[in-house]
């Protein structure tokens, strides 16, 4: 059986596109893990500070944590953390 030329460079173009363009997602991504560290980095920095000013960056954490969650969410457990608490004396 003889090997078509064209069919070839076809298959040889496709292999590079297709390799282009993993190689620019693989890129991409390691660019973004960078950035992740350096975010991290300067997070770290910011509770240091926080810490320097004598804040309690446990409680900070929880506090940013809450202000992520949904207000609906938030409410709900905090009724049935209360009826817990009531249930078991300690309101």
């Amino acid at each position: 059986m003889k090997k078509d030329p064209d069919f070839q460079k076809h298959n040889d173009a496709a292999y590079s596109v297709a390799a282009d363009e993993l190689r620019q997602f693989i890129e991409q991504f390691e660019q973004l893990e960078a950035e992740k560290k350096d975010i991290v980095e300067q997070q770290k920095e910011v509770m240091a500070e926080a810490k320097g000013r004598f804040y309690d960056t446990k409680v900070i954490r929880k506090i940013i944590a809450i202000r992520k969650r949904d207000k609906d969410d938030l409410a709900e457990e905090e009724a049935i953390l209360d009826l817990y608490k009531f249930a078991l004396g300690m309101a």
